[in-house]
């Protein structure tokens, strides 16, 4: 035990502090150090947010973290970030990255993977990235908008106070509250009355069923009328009023004399009259016409 003196062991636990802090500090990275990755390099012209250990994902799954930021101090090229990803991954040639942030500040890269099955980008080989703002860019974008529109909105907003201090607007408002109200009364009783019609909806069918069986039984009775003969009888009675009327307007029958001669017309009333003078004679001077005698008639 003479080798592990005090010396030993203090170097001892020291390495295997360093050892102990290498690998926490990797895993709080995000970087394990026992997984088999392949390493590519990608060239950005801003890189804004990026660090070492920044989540690396394709398709939305995470498949490998940023290795290592090359700052070009030239100024002649962009900065060039290593990472890595697993190996299962295979880089299709064509392919590109981009930095994407979100609204928390969250930095990560997305492989946009092209589709291209037969070439891919080697291990070790480098391809081009470039930067998505995002939301957080579009807002940043659209700053020197609003700081324009801010004078105009605070004009609106003024002119706004100004209409709603005056009295008809109120006035209006008011207004808009009793038609609102008289509109939820219509409502209500729009309800009611649709409640009702429901409710005597299945007697309303029943009626309409037997007027809709009335009318068929009726449609079917006209149906099974001859009509051709009934057309046909209405016509024969047409010629025959026709030829009576032919026969009272000729002078050919007694009817057409009577109506059309009116000599006979006056022949007929003289007779008439001498009739009912006699009639009223007779009534007045009875034996003038009639003769009784008991012991026979005289000689004159």
């Amino acid at each position: 035990m003479k080798y592990f003196t005090k010396e030993v062991r203090i170097a001892l636990v020291a390495i295997v502090g360093v050892v102990i802090l290498f690998f926490g500090m990797n895993f709080l990275k995000g970087l394990n150090v026992f997984s088999s990755q392949n390493e590519y390099g990608v060239n950005f012209t801003d890189i804004t947010g990026l660090s070492a250990s920044s989540p690396v994902y394709a398709d939305g799954y995470k498949v490998g973290v940023v290795k290592s930021i090359i700052y070009d101090y030239t100024g002649t090229k962009g900065p060039k970030v290593i990472i890595g990803v697993d190996k299962q991954l295979r880089i299709p040639a064509g392919s590109s990255a981009e930095i994407e942030s979100d609204m928390l500040g969250n930095v990560k890269i997305n492989l946009l993977l092209a589709n291209n099955p037969r070439e891919r980008v080697n291990p070790g080989e480098t391809f081009n990235g470039n930067v998505n703002n995002g939301a957080m860019g579009q807002l940043q974008n659209m700053i020197p908008t609003i700081e324009k529109m801010l004078p105009k909105l605070d004009s609106i907003m003024t002119s706004l106070n100004t209409i709603l201090a005056d009295p008809a607007i109120k006035e209006s408002l008011h207004n808009v509250q009793n038609i609102t109200a008289n509109l939820t009364t219509s409502t209500e009783q729009l309800n009611t009355l649709m409640a009702n019609v429901n409710r005597n909806m299945p007697a309303m069918m029943t009626k309409a069923d037997k007027v809709l069986d009335n009318t068929q039984q009726l449609t079917a009775h006209l149906a099974a009328v001859d009509v051709a003969s009934t057309m046909k009888q209405v016509d024969q009675t047409i010629a025959n009023v026709q030829e009576l009327t032919a026969k009272l307007n000729s002078k050919d029958g007694t009817l057409g004399l009577l109506m059309n001669d009116p000599s006979l017309y006056n022949n007929l009333s003289s007779t008439m009259r001498n009739a009912d003078s006699l009639v009223i004679d007779l009534r007045q001077h009875p034996k003038r016409y009639v003769h009784f005698s008991i012991f026979g008639k005289k000689d004159k």
